[in-house]
């Protein structure tokens, strides 16, 4: 069976076998070192060093940055056939490459010039891509391609002295299962061919030597390919003096999840790299494409025994808050911190993961709670027992729990308690109040960033529970945070008390009279303020209060999200995932529409009269654009331009689009299909429009195809 190879020469997409490719070449962009090139560029490299004196051979040598000044245009294995090399054709090998970019007047590009892109356009180092200029307008051709090569040597001449087979080149199929993750060794690996910005992928790395790299420190981390579209990135650090593994992803937001990422703190001695994480990436991956997606305070779980011990129970995910990040590589927002916990601790992670999170901040000191996670650690949490949750949750079989609203606060202050409601939330409040016992009004609280503490509930080793609380260090208790809150309305009026308030656990419970709980839910209803007085009838002087305010809408949300137009602030701009949308396959690739984010112009509500038709105009806008793209997802994606961006404006003075990615607009090549496609689509949508504008942003993500 014949060896196949690339060759260093630049040939557009072309494999070759040991015979077309069995001569070499000193290439000046290698700094004249020897590389493999075919028989067409051998020879005419041979010729044009024939026809130059020596002293000008050097400078005049053909720039192997555009293959139009010495490879021929004659498909390789129609040449091998004419000389006589092949006397039957080989088995056709395809192996997409990274492209160079080149413009008209702008020359070839340079080495540091050269990528290998990923899923979400960004380079292996962190960087954000960057699409090429505009060409200029006296260009012949709007763009000419040339294919780059990747080095098919190790990064290190140990590696290349351990692996048995050959590096594959950087943008070459690494397969199309959905995990790449072999059961005996790691899985495949990004290395470094020497020339930045270049890189291959070795198939079997060895640990050996990767943790040798580990250990010996660097900026960049371990770059380990799980699938064809997710990336973990891995590397040792020293976090709050632990020395730690830093594990996180790069390729979930494609599939409108947010990007994972692991502290975990390293054994002694430990030798190997915790192979069991990329596994659990690749489930959590598998689930994002079915929709399930991961959020703060959620969870996952192990079904098998989890980096050595069958104890471990899952990941509690949290977006940190008060906790360092300094010098962590983190990725592109939004991001989640997964912290390992113990099977006794799952039921709480399950019903009530805030009471988990402040419990694992007051064991390690940390507010509110630590990011790291610690193996073989004694849970915090034992048999249920005797817990108010036992009546507002269910633990036997999770049919419920308590609701949580988004934003809701409660601040406990000296004689004073305050339960702050924002508005935007006011359907999300009725939902759950709707639902309650006529005699019991009970919501989870979020965590409360604007107090300086917060109640912890301990669970000892009577398994009885204690409540505790944990503050920000240094700093004085002012306001102190609550999990939730209790309204009972089995007080009778004859007991002397207006209303009573105590702390239950890490919750408040206010027990009012019967009359008092018909005016709470009625001033809910109404969005009005509410107060109650606590204390006996006729106490007189410094009651303890109970507020019920509405506050400012909250706008906690997508930070850090920018748009890939032109990189404008997205948040506190309501978005909306999308799962199992339009979705179109082309050339090997697909483009996936991820999310829509609604922008409000002068806060003017949407101007389409139906919900339904805002609904079909986003769905129809977002398959018009897929289907324009479709015939150019390979080059997008080979150019970088992995994560587009659509934004739609329907208004009565401006109807029109925007599309872009890696902050600039698209090139003009693309936009005559587009405008062919969308310009109808919104002009329809823009007849529907009643009144103020519409302004939506569409997100959309080209991947490989993977099974």
């Amino acid at each position: 069976m014949e060896n196949y190879f690339q060759a260093e020469a630049f040939n557009l997409d072309k494999v070759f076998c040991a015979a077309c490719c069995s001569l070499k070449c000193k290439l000046l962009y290698m700094d004249r070192k020897e590389a493999r090139v075919c028989v067409t560029c051998h020879s005419a490299l041979t010729n044009v060093q024939s026809a130059e004196t020596p002293a000008t051979a050097v400078n005049q040598s053909p720039n192997p940055n555009n293959p139009a000044e010495y490879c021929s245009t004659i498909p390789p294995l129609q040449q091998a056939q004419a000389s006589g090399v092949l006397s039957s054709p080989p088995p056709t090998v395809m192996v997409p490459v990274g492209v160079l970019k080149q413009s008209g007047n702008e020359g070839s590009l340079s080495r540091d010039q050269r990528r290998v892109w990923f899923a979400d356009g960004v380079l292996p180092n962190g960087d954000a891509a960057e699409s090429s200029k505009p060409p200029s307008s006296g260009s012949a051709s709007s763009r000419s391609r040339v294919a780059s090569t990747c080095s098919n040597k190790a990064a290190t001449p140990e590696a290349s002295e351990v692996s048995s087979t050959p590096a594959a080149p950087a943008g070459s199929p690494v397969g199309s299962s959905l995990s790449l993750i072999p059961e005996d060794g790691l899985p495949p690996i990004l290395i470094s061919t020497g020339v930045k910005g270049d890189y291959a992928v070795e198939e079997r790395p060895s640990e050996i030597i990767l943790m040798q790299q580990l250990e010996e420190g660097g900026l960049d981390p371990l770059v380990f390919v799980l699938n064809a579209n997710l990336l973990a990135m891995v590397k040792l650090v020293n976090y709050v003096n632990r020395k730690c593994w830093y594990v996180t992803t790069k390729g979930m937001h494609a599939v409108g999840q947010a990007e994972v990422v692991i502290l975990l703190q390293c054994l002694p001695d430990e030798k190997t790299i915790p192979k069991d994480i990329f596994t659990h990436f690749v489930q959590l991956y598998q689930e994002a494409l079915s929709g399930n997606v991961l959020s703060h305070l959620s969870h996952s779980f192990f079904t098998q025994s989890f980096l050595g011990s069958k104890e471990h129970g899952g990941f509690l995910y949290i977006s940190p808050s008060f906790q360092s990040l300094q010098d962590l590589l983190l990725p592109n927002p939004p991001y989640l911190f997964g912290i390992l916990i113990q099977k006794w601790e799952t039921p709480w992670a399950k019903v009530f993961p805030i009471r988990l999170m402040l419990r694992l901040g007051a064991e390690y000191r940390f507010y509110p709670c630590p990011l790291f996670s610690v193996r073989f650690r004694k849970p915090l949490f034992g048999e249920t027992g005797h817990t108010i949750m036992n009546l507002l949750a269910d633990f036997r079989n999770y049919q419920y729990t308590l609701p949580v609203v988004k934003g809701l606060v409660v601040d406990m202050e000296v004689r004073k308690t305050s339960i702050k409601i924002p508005s935007n939330r006011y359907n999300e409040l009725m939902k759950a109040m709707n639902k309650s016992n006529e005699h019991v009004l009970a919501m989870g609280a979020c965590f409360n960033e604007r107090a300086d503490s917060h109640l912890v509930c301990v669970q000892n080793d009577d398994g009885n529970y204690q409540t505790q609380a944990i503050s920000i260090h240094h700093q004085p208790r002012k306001v102190t945070g609550s999990c939730f809150f209790v309204f009972s309305g089995a007080l009778k009026a004859s007991s002397g008390f207006l209303a009573k308030t105590s702390i239950v656990e890490d919750g408040v419970m206010i027990q009012i009279t019967a009359e008092t709980m018909d005016s709470l839910r009625q001033a809910l209803r109404d969005m009005k303020d509410f107060t109650i007085t606590c204390g006996k009838a006729e106490q007189e002087e410094n009651p303890e209060l109970v507020h019920i305010l509405w506050t400012e809408d909250d706008q906690n949300f997508n930070k850090g999200v920018i748009s890939p137009i032109d990189g404008k602030s997205m948040e506190s701009i309501t978005s909306v995932k999308i799962f199992h949308g339009s979705e179109f396959k082309a050339n090997g690739k697909v483009i996936r529409w991820t999310e829509v984010f609604f922008l409000q112009s002068e806060d003017q509500p949407s101007g389409l009269s139906d919900p339904a038709d805002h609904s079909r105009l986003v769905e129809n806008v977002a398959r018009a654009f897929c289907m324009a793209l479709c015939p150019h997802l390979k080059l997008l994606k080979e150019d970088g331009m992995a994560k587009l961006g659509l934004r739609v404006t329907l208004d009565s003075d401006q109807v029109g689009y925007l599309a872009g990615s890696n902050g600039q607009p698209l090139l003009p090549q693309y936009l005559s299909d587009l405008d062919s496609a969308l310009i109808p689509v919104i002009h329809n949508g823009a007849c529907q429009l009643s009144e103020g504008p519409v302004v939506m942003e569409l997100v959309f993500y080209i991947l490989e195809i993977i099974s």
